[in-house]
């Protein structure tokens, strides 16, 4: 006889247990075993536990190849699922084998298992494997499937429903539960305070601040006592959540036409723009992409967004203010250029819209669009792409949690008609139209933050704390997929010799960037570099990118006046004739304001089952060599968070978002 032990782990989270019966059969290269009860005394499959089952044979199978899974009834017990975590098995001469699942089962389900050392398709040695894999990759191509809602946007996958979503790609139920507590209580509370259902203009600011009464933080407050301030509304361009708009300017726009006269009492004593832009102190906005959208209806008459120019300038303390505001894109009459010398209220005002159209644009392109939708193809190119035991599948699966399931339900709440996006100035289709450009003009480095910050003439500006934290980032977490890739493809030929993972990068080149041959996305991968880069895209976008542009929502657009979705009366055309009446009638109503409060704290929240950058809790790799590199990758992340937490000690306005202890290993909210 030949003894097996198969020590067998249940997930630890809600309801991962089961009462039925589960039967393993083991297949080697000299045989299988007969199917085998799982079966020792007391309750098997507890959530969190790991026990240890014998299975006999007649004889040693030789090398084990699967391990197949059986669920079935016990007695008249309800129908449940069970989350197997993975099964680790001994074989009788000594060797130790990892078996990975991370599943949910159903009853009357198979499931086949492979383990072992990571395997690419060129290098299965037996026909059952290959069988298996190509069965497997079968199966998954014809459940994932590829929906086109737009020809010009990234594709999604075909699920209409969370409900469905494969389990194990879903939230989890402590998950679920978190999120309806939280949109129930934020209901609660904005209702209890009179603001849903009140279509009054808001009289002043001290009213507004009702709304943060309950849910204020360090920096929303300090946002709500400093957004008209210049030089607070010149930082939150370089470290809010939307630092990717700006550039450095060597050379105005021609259809942007501020003179020396008009900036230079913003400058430095004795100085001139000219010689602030040799000097590589100008900076500029162009919102060109805004030009000729339409926007939505609103009480029977179109709505404005601004789609002009802002010149910002770092002044000798390091200050990046803004010195001139053009609110659309051709100079006229009706179109002025706004000083910060001129009214209060007019400056205010002009500040005010830039503002607007430049957040419509920060949630439409630089949050849904390049991390959301960029992700979601990148969830479903590697599900049917790669097989559970190719290498990158398991790299990358840990960093796709939830991306499904959040987009699934975020098109559904934030993008329907009385959705709180499709209630800003553009609307559901001006949206749209914006991401329908932003992609036309995509390119890969623009997604690659070193290329992005060159490309943008921002290496030298001081205060960026975006740009230092998020380079760090993108090192350490290229020094990880180096070890990982180097150690999987030896040679550039293996990559080349990868069918399974050109497959996955032409399609991610096809329904990601619609097949763009301009944007420098590659279609076909050929040396070991161009694989380790184009996965430190990948992670580095579904995680630090995503945290970036994510969470610091409550903090800086809780103060809805700071950045609103919505204005209701058009920009002003004219100097002089504002006042603070003209302020409260754009801004929008209370209920609105409720409104758009609401989604930023339930897109702000964090929640008790989240995996932070670096952790994988799940055990897919069964090689030392990988497993040191997660170790070390961990370490580097470690003392990143350490740097970031001395540096934020020392500012009155901490830039925490990139803290490796503040992101989320995937775009899961």
């Amino acid at each position: 006889m030949a003894e097996y032990k198969l020590a067998v782990t249940t997930g630890n989270m809600k309801h991962a247990g089961t009462m039925d019966r589960i039967y393993a059969t083991l297949f080697g290269t000299e045989g299988q075993s007969e199917q085998t009860e799982l079966d020792n005394s007391g309750i098997d499959f507890k959530s969190g536990s790991t026990r240890t089952y014998t299975l006999n044979t007649t004889m040693s199978l030789g090398k084990l190849l699967l391990l197949k899974l059986e669920k079935d009834p016990f007695l008249c017990f309800p129908k449940d699922e069970w989350y197997c975590s993975k099964i680790v098995a001994t074989t009788p001469e000594g060797d130790v084998i990892l078996f990975p699942c991370y599943q949910w089962i159903s009853r009357g389900e198979i499931v086949e298992l492979r383990g072992g050392k990571a395997m690419k398709a060129f290098e299965e040695e037996h026909p059952l494997l290959t069988e298996h894999r190509e069965k497997e990759l079968r199966l998954k191509k014809s459940f994932y499937t590829w929906e086109v809602v737009d020809e010009k946007i990234p594709h999604k996958s075909h699920f209409k429903d969370a409900s469905e979503i494969p389990a194990e790609l879903r939230f989890s139920l402590s998950r679920t539960e978190e999120v309806t507590y939280k949109k129930r209580m934020a209901g609660v509370e904005l209702k209890f305070k009179g603001l849903l259902g009140n279509n009054k203009q808001w009289k002043t600011f001290e009213d507004m601040k009702k709304i943060l009464s309950s849910k204020k933080t360090a920096i929303s407050g300090y946002v709500a006592e400093h957004w008209k301030e210049d030089d607070f509304f010149g930082f939150q361009y370089l470290n809010s959540t939307n630092p990717n708009v700006i550039k450095r300017c060597s050379e105005l726009p021609p259809n942007f036409p501020v003179t020396e006269e008009m900036v230079k009492p913003f400058l430095e004593e004795g100085s001139s723009l000219k010689n602030e832009m040799k000097k590589g102190n100008i900076f500029i906005r162009d919102q060109k992409i805004m030009d000729g959208i339409p926007t939505r209806i609103y009480n029977g008459e179109s709505l404005h967004v601004t789609t002009g120019f802002c010149l910002f300038y770092m002044n000798p303390e390091n200050k990046l203010r803004p010195i001139a505001i053009q609110l659309q894109q051709q100079p006229s009459e009706q179109n002025p250029i706004f000083l910060p010398s001129d009214s209060e209220t007019d400056w205010l005002l002009a500040k005010l819209f830039l503002k607007s159209t430049d957040v419509m644009e920060y949630q439409a392109v630089h949050h849904l669009l390049n991390t959301h939708f960029l992700g979601e193809v990148f969830t479903v190119a590697t599900l049917r792409c790669l097989p559970m035991i190719h290498p990158l599948y398991k790299l990358l699966m840990p960093h796709f949690r939830y991306t499904v399931h959040i987009n699934t339900e975020g098109r559904k709440i934030l993008l329907n008609p009385n959705g709180p996006l499709s209630m800003s100035s553009l609307g559901y289709e001006g949206l749209m139209e914006v991401m329908r450009r932003s992609l036309s003009e995509m390119t890969y480095s623009s997604l690659c933050l070193p290329e992005n910050i060159t490309a943008r003439g921002l290496e030298s500006v001081p205060n960026f704390y975006y740009r230092d934290d998020g380079l760090k980032l993108w090192r350490i977490i290229n020094s990880f997929v180096t070890g990982m890739v180097e150690h999987y493809y030896p040679s550039d030929n293996d990559v080349c010799r990868d069918t399974e993972v050109q497959e996955w990068i032409s399609e991610i080149f096809t329904r990601a960037f619609i097949g763009n041959k301009h944007s420098g996305f590659p279609a076909s991968l050929n040396t070991g570099e161009e694989l380790i880069n184009f996965l430190t895209m990948v992670i580095f976008t579904v995680s630090a990118q995503h945290a970036a542009v994510n969470n610091g929502q409550f903090d800086y657009h809780s103060w809805m006046p700071n950045g609103s979705l919505l204005l209701r009366k058009p920009p002003p055309t004219t100097k002089g004739q504002s006042t603070m009446e003209n302020v409260f009638e754009a801004l929008p109503n209370v209920e609105e304001t409720a409104s758009f409060a609401a989604m930023i704290w339930l897109l702000s929240e964090s929640y008790t089952d989240v995996v932070f950058l670096g952790e994988y809790p799940d055990e897919r790799f069964d090689e030392v060599a990988a497993k040191q590199t997660i170790k070390e990758f961990q370490a580097d992340l470690s003392f990143l968070s350490e740097d970031i937490t001395h540096r934020n000690s020392q500012l009155e306005v901490p830039y925490t978002y990139l803290d490796p202890n503040q992101i989320e290993n995937s775009t899961s909210i």
